[in-house]
């Protein structure tokens, strides 16, 4: 990168944050509004496409439309000297969900109730962040959660920019219906949310893979080790939250990012005590079998009395049914289409 500033001079760029296969992340001073900013900057290699840069900047725009403590702000985008596309967003000081590792469960619940209601504002404006990742969710050195870079995996996806390894890097958090190519709605952020929550939980994503083909063929069993086998102490409504969440049917999933929040705990309003909302579940079992006890020498003594000895057993409680989630395509079909996706996505121009 040659230039020291962009836009005509008001932002003077002070050195790289982050960098990965489509941009690098500078923190930069605002010289008119005296404040420090992130500008993520295009990749040269993407200057060329015309088509991906005003797709860039037109779904940048609208990614600025949104204001919520918990979405990174989007203040300004334009393009360098040479062609670059670049974006002038909120600095966040602090941290990513990546480089957390495993945390207590009262504090993943929530870091991911936060970022739900990010998500839920999002989803009322008609956006889908379609790449919710450690990496894209922050931390800031308060305790607020930031969802950042709304907008860039709608440009990257339909321009089939994103490298292979890039790919394979967000694969653990992508919605079977996604690496399938198929429709993509809130459900896919809600099913990206509960698989960093799994990892917050267990040390460890969802599923475990050499490749995308790989990952579809589990997806498509649904071999998700329950998140209680790998960690004792996560409450049992959490645990039930999160495996909703990762259901490989969308409609099995959490209806929006709200109704994620509200199992998880956290409601529409300010965030529940989590220490309360996790209690064990108060124990029932001696008085309820004390009642039937009485109950049942009540019966008992009512028979006796008026000669109904003759009454019918009770009838024996039916086992409640569990409707199946439909398997949808078998396996290789899935790694078939998979494979194919990762194909369209590693093309060049």
């Amino acid at each position: 990168m040659g230039a020291s500033s962009l836009g005509g001079g008001r932002y003077r760029l002070e050195r790289p944050l982050g960098h990965g296969g489509m941009a690098t992340v500078y923190l930069a001073h605002d010289e008119e509004l005296h404040r420090p900013v992130a500008i993520k900057l295009l990749a040269e290699n993407l200057a060329g496409d015309v088509a991906f840069r005003k797709r860039f900047l037109r779904e940048a725009r609208v990614a600025a439309r949104l204001s919520h403590p918990n979405v990174v702000s989007v203040y300004d985008a334009g393009e360098a000297e040479d062609g670059r596309s670049f974006i002038v967003m909120e600095y966040v000081p602090g941290t990513t969900f990546a480089e957390l590792g495993q945390i207590a469960p009262e504090e993943a619940v929530e870091l991911a109730i936060q970022a739900c209601r990010g998500l839920a504002h999002a989803h009322a404006a008609g956006l889908v962040h379609r790449d919710v990742k450690p990496q894209n969710l922050l931390l800031r050195e308060d305790g607020t959660v930031k969802v950042a870079d709304f907008g860039i995996a709608r440009a990257a996806e339909a321009t089939a920019l994103t490298q292979v390894g890039t790919v394979l890097g967000t694969a653990a958090y992508l919605s079977p219906e996604q690496a399938l190519g198929e429709n993509v709605t809130t459900a896919t952020d809600v099913y990206a949310l509960g698989a960093v929550l799994y990892e917050l939980l267990t040390g460890r994503p969802p599923y475990e893979f050499d490749s995308l083909a790989d990952l579809a063929a589990k997806q498509s069993a649904g071999q998700i080790v329950p998140v209680g086998e790998l960690a004792p102490d996560v409450p049992p409504y959490l645990e039930d939250a999160v495996m909703r969440s990762l259901a490989r049917n969308p409609a099995y999933r959490p209806a929006s990012a709200g109704d994620f929040a509200r199992e998880l705990g956290g409601g529409e309003g300010p965030t529940l005590p989590l220490r309360q909302a996790a209690r064990p579940r108060p124990n029932w079992l001696w008085p309820a079998v004390a009642a039937v006890v009485v109950l049942a020498a009540i019966v008992l003594a009512v028979a006796l009395t008026t000669g109904g000895g003759g009454s019918s057993p009770p009838a024996k409680p039916q086992p409640a049914t569990v409707q199946p989630i439909p398997r949808g395509t078998n396996a290789q079909q899935q790694a078939a289409k998979i494979a194919a996706w990762l194909r369209a996505r590693a093309a060049r121009p």
